[in-house]
């Protein structure tokens, strides 16, 4: 039985829907708020959706809207700029296949499961200062409730005021770009992601009928905010990416070709937060990026962040709200920090310099070796949740 009684969620974007309907299913009321006046629809790239985010989802029964809206992506190709292919790789065929779909499809098909579901999401609710879990926004108005998520992104204002000397973004070294584009008389990758650590930047496609999609990070000196970068035209970076491109043997520089720039997605720099040393303080807690901030070079930032979203739902249906706090980091913390490294360590392949990516091309078809069993890396992807199962205090236990 819930301890409390309901909750505000903060952040409206992926986590903070999917949180509010766990909570639901966890019989805890929550209503969302969201900093923009608008729905997201339109924003944002591709990503990928990985089996265990599909799990969690199929736990709260919101997987359904999600596949409709996706495509499968069955595997992996790792490919040099040589057009040699490194490795393929998938998840074990037992697991829900991946999909790949655009983050504005899926804001999409979430919100509209949540509001089917009656929770509240409120909109232009920019929060500026905290009081426990009594929450004030920038239009004056407050909002209360028993506890307060913060799932507010990897810039979380609910992390600065339950820790002020909470770490900031880490910059990868690299900026993210994406586009869909006219796939007709472009050869068909099928349900397969390219990835291409290429001369001068990395890149990835998928290429089917009637679409095709593709994704860029350009190695860049300094950050840049996704403002800063949008304030470049879209024809000039698309110019920078085919360059970049330009002696790689792949069909990005076509791609790029096809592109108009008004559909041009310009994400700005790709960041991480390596670990987060407050989750919880009083009755306020964090979800998502606001915690666990993994660069999209992981694959699994969505996924973790709704895997967290049904394991902290449960925590709270079973424990008072402080030991369900501790037992949810309990549950989380080690996972989470173990995915955020090893995107890490592909940041720094894929912004390799010259010595480097000569060293990295020598190196790669020995460690892409690993990857030819599933197995392998299935702890990824292999995360089941019974959501009916009860949640004990291990803590509590262990006395």
């Amino acid at each position: 039985m819930a301890s409390i009684g309901n909750a505000i969620v903060i952040g409206g974007g992926i986590g903070g829907p999917v949180a509010a309907m766990a909570l639901q299913k966890a019989g805890i009321e929550a209503t969302v708020y969201e900093a923009y006046d608008g729905t997201a629809t339109g924003v944002g790239g591709a990503l990928g959706l990985a089996p265990n985010g599909r799990q969690a989802l199929a736990a709260i029964g919101a997987e359904e809207p999600v596949v409709a809206a996706g495509r499968p992506m069955r595997s992996m190709i790792m490919q040099s700029w040589t057009g040699k292919q490194l490795a393929e790789f998938a998840a074990p065929a037992r697991l829900p296949e991946q999909l790949l779909i655009w983050r504005s499809d899926l804001y999409q098909a979430l919100y509209d499961e949540a509001a089917r579901r009656g929770i509240r999401i409120e909109h232009g609710k920019r929060l500026v200062s905290l009081d426990g879990p009594v929450a004030t926004f920038a239009d004056g108005t407050t909002a209360a409730g028993d506890i307060l998520i913060g799932a507010d992104g990897i810039r979380s204002t609910v992390r600065g005021a339950i820790d002020p000397d909470a770490p900031s973004p880490r910059y990868a070294g690299l900026l993210g770009f994406g586009a869909r584009c006219s796939a007709d008389g472009l050869v068909p990758t099928g349900p397969k992601m390219h990835m291409v650590f290429g001369k001068r930047a990395f890149f990835g496609y998928q290429i089917e009928p009637d679409e095709a999609g593709w994704f860029a990070n350009l190695p860049h000196p300094t950050p840049m905010r996704t403002a800063e970068a949008a304030a470049t035209p879209a024809e000039e970076w698309l110019r920078r990416i085919a360059d970049a491109a330009r002696d790689d043997r792949t069909p990005m520089v076509e791609m790029i070709r096809r592109t108009r720039p008004e559909d041009l997605v310009v994400a700005g720099g790709l960041e991480d937060i390596p670990s987060v040393p407050t989750w919880h303080r009083g009755n306020v807690v964090l979800l998502g990026d606001a915690a666990h901030a993994t660069s999209p070079s992981s694959g699994q930032g969505v996924s973790l962040a709704i895997e967290s979203a049904v394991q902290l739902a449960r925590c709270l249906r079973d424990l008072p709200v402080q030991a369900a706090f501790t037992e949810y980091e309990r549950m989380r913390r080690e996972r989470v920090e173990r995915i955020i490294k090893m995107a890490s360590r592909t940041n720094a392949d894929k912004a390799a310099g010259p010595i480097g990516r000569v060293l990295r091309d020598m190196l790669m078809p020995i460690a892409m070796k690993a990857f030819g069993d599933p197995e392998k890396f299935a702890w990824q992807f292999d995360y089941p949740i019974d959501f009916d199962a009860p949640v004990r205090d291990l803590a509590d236990a262990s006395r």
